[in-house]
Formats: structure tokens, sequence, C-alpha cells
């Protein structure tokens, strides 16, 4: 028998979640909503792209940063706009994105002078990326005019044909003054110039007027963690934004013992109990995703009754407090997050990270169904 941890990818949340970021666009527009790129970079998040492509359907195009998931999202049947968010490397890149119409991001002098140089045939539709203060890819305030200009000249000799501009927000989770400044920059920068924008991640996606703030009539937002049903903010729990969980992830009890006060748990003896304690051994650990940093007290559902990790997260293993869940036994169901236990925001934050790590960095060991 196969070792019983599974990932259940649930499609429709999926769906329900760009659904809700689409909605949110619809109601903060004064003109025409923003358009969408479902981001499904990291494996999508760890889902899958097979699951992506079928959960967000309805979206107006798919980003991510790997060619070759490029191509599987066309294997698969996707015929809408597909973005590369690092853009290309070389210069054996540039014929397959003619052949897939597959858009870059545009960052540097580097793949500019690429393009220039590349006989073709064909054109690709490129997004200039300024960098307004992110200090990641991007041409600085004073480089971006130039950059500009080079990619227009390229639109004219037939290289390029759409020619757009991006940005993209560091603090939209936290600090919306400086998300404010940043945009500001943009703006100024952008004022007058053709193609259609993006700036907009899940936090300024889903905070109320931001995406609606943007300048111009063509705007295209990048949601990411939050089309997978978790918050792009700190402290505040997805479901008050309306997301479902897109991913749930089980294992059972595979060992149960009762240890007497005084015991230590795990490596390192990080918990120590103080009562004659029941304990269960779970068939998950930092080897298929789960934090190994999660603390004592990290939420987890063992047969349908929350409960709590106990002592340090090992390769294969985790161990839980089964006081409060007096009747599970070997095989009981345990939910380490998702539908009907913990949300991955609630086990990330126990862990001193975000949801985002969790969820990508899932390890394939970990079996996925669809569901």
């Amino acid at each position: 028998m196969s070792r019983p941890i599974l990932a259940t990818i649930h499609i429709p949340a999926l769906a329900h979640n760009l659904a809700v970021v689409a909605r949110r666009l619809s109601s903060d527009a004064a003109g025409p909503p923003a358009r969408i790129w479902a981001v499904v970079k990291a494996y999508a998040y760890g889902h899958g792209l097979d699951a992506a492509v079928r959960g967000f359907a309805q979206a107006d195009g798919l980003a991510l940063l790997d060619l070759h998931e490029a191509l599987r999202c066309r294997e698969l049947g996707w015929q809408r706009p597909i973005l590369l968010l690092e853009g290309f490397f070389r210069p054996s890149d540039l014929d397959i994105l003619a052949q897939q119409r597959i858009s870059t991001v545009l960052h540097s002098q580097a793949q500019l002078d690429m393009l220039a140089a590349w006989p073709g045939p064909g054109c690709i539709d490129g997004h200039v990326m300024l960098n307004s203060g992110m200090h990641r890819l991007g041409f600085q305030p004073s480089e971006f005019h130039a950059a500009f200009d080079q990619a227009r000249a390229l639109q004219q000799r037939g290289v390029l044909g759409v020619v757009g501009k991006m940005s993209h927000f560091a603090r939209a989770d936290d600090d919306l003054a400086v998300t404010r400044d940043q945009l500001a920059c943009f703006t100024r920068l952008t004022a007058g110039l053709p193609g259609p924008t993006s700036v907009c991640n899940s936090a300024a996606t889903l905070a109320p007027g931001l995406a609606a703030a943007v300048p111009g009539n063509d705007q295209w937002v990048r949601p990411g963690i939050c089309l997978y049903g978790a918050s792009p903010y700190m402290g505040r729990d997805a479901e008050s934004l309306g997301l479902q969980p897109a991913m749930t992830l089980t294992s059972e009890l595979i060992s149960t013992h009762i240890l007497p006060a005084g015991q230590a748990i795990g490596y390192g003896h990080a918990f120590r109990t103080d009562h004659d304690m029941r304990v269960g051994i779970v068939a998950c650990g930092y080897a298929d995703g789960y934090p190994r940093h999660a603390i004592t007290g990290t939420p987890v559902t063992v047969a349908g009754v929350r409960t709590r990790v106990v002592g340090r997260v090992s390769m294969d293993m985790l161990s839980v407090d089964l006081d409060p869940a007096p009747a599970a036994d070997v095989g009981a169901p345990v939910v380490l997050w998702g539908v009907g236990g913990p949300s991955v925001d609630e086990v990330a934050w126990s862990a001193s990270t975000i949801a985002n790590d969790l969820l990508a960095g899932l390890t394939r060991r970990v079996p996925r169904a669809l569901g």
C-alpha cells in the first residue's frame, strides 16, 4: 500500500477564487475592468498545471516563468495569451516565443539587444518593466524612456507586436503609502505612452480602489496566491476575502502511544510532556514540504478534531497531541491544511512564513489528485 499522504486539488475552488478577483475588479472599475493574468508559476503554486488550466479557464491569460511550463500549457489546450514573467534568457528562445504566441517581460538591455539581433520570422508581444521601487527586475526610472523607445523601434520593425508597460509592488500587502508612491512613479514615467499596463499582484488587486487608480483603460492584473485560496495579507485570513482553499493536504496516523509526564519528543527534545499524554505520529514531514520550522502548537485536524503539532517536524513524520481526540487511532485521517482542517495561512503563520512558501514547496513525492 502506498504511503497515506495526498494533496487534493479543488478545481471548483480555483474557478471560484478567479471569479472573486473578477468581481472585485468589476466593482472597482470606473471604465473597462482590468483583464487577468492568472499566475501559474512554480507548478501553479504546487497545484499542477493541468488543474490550473482547467480551474482558470475563464482567465484572460496565464503568467509564469518557465518556458517549458508555458509549452505544457499550450499542450493542455490553452489558446489565450501566456506571459513569461522573467522574460527570455537566450536568443534561441525567441523562435519558440514567436511560434507559440508567448509574450515576454522586457527588463534588461540584454533582452532588447537580443531582440534587435533576432532575424525572425514573426513578432513577439513585450512588456517593458519599470523598477519603481521593488529593486529586483526592471529598468531604473532614468533608463525607462530609452528602453521603451527601443521597444517601440522594434515594434516598428515588426520584431515586437504589442508593447506594454509593467512594474511590481513591493509592499501592497502591508503598506499602501509605499505602494501609492510606486504607483505615482509608474504613472509619471508612463504618462502618454501607448500600450497596456500591468502592475497589480494579489495584494494590490484585492486592495479596494488600487487597481482602479492605475492609469489607462487597458490594464492587466497579475493575481497569484489569492487564486489558490490563501491570503496575500499577513494576519488576515482568506475566508474573510471570500476565497476558498484550492488544496487539501491529508495524511493518516501511522502510530499512537501514551507518553508519561516528563518525556521529550523527537529530534532535539523540543517538546516535553507535562502530563501523561497521548501522542500520534503522522506520515508527513519536511521532505513532503511541511515546514520543518513549524512550532509546537501549529494547528492540525485529526479525525475531525482540531489539535496541534508537538515537537520538531522531522523529514518524514510529525507528532500530534491526541488528548483532544481520544478515539483517534492508527489510520485516523489527518488534515494538515485545507478543507476540514486549518487553513494553509494558519500553518504558514505558525511557521513564520507565508502560504506561497508552503504550497509551492510541496514536493513531487506527494501525490496529487483532482477533486
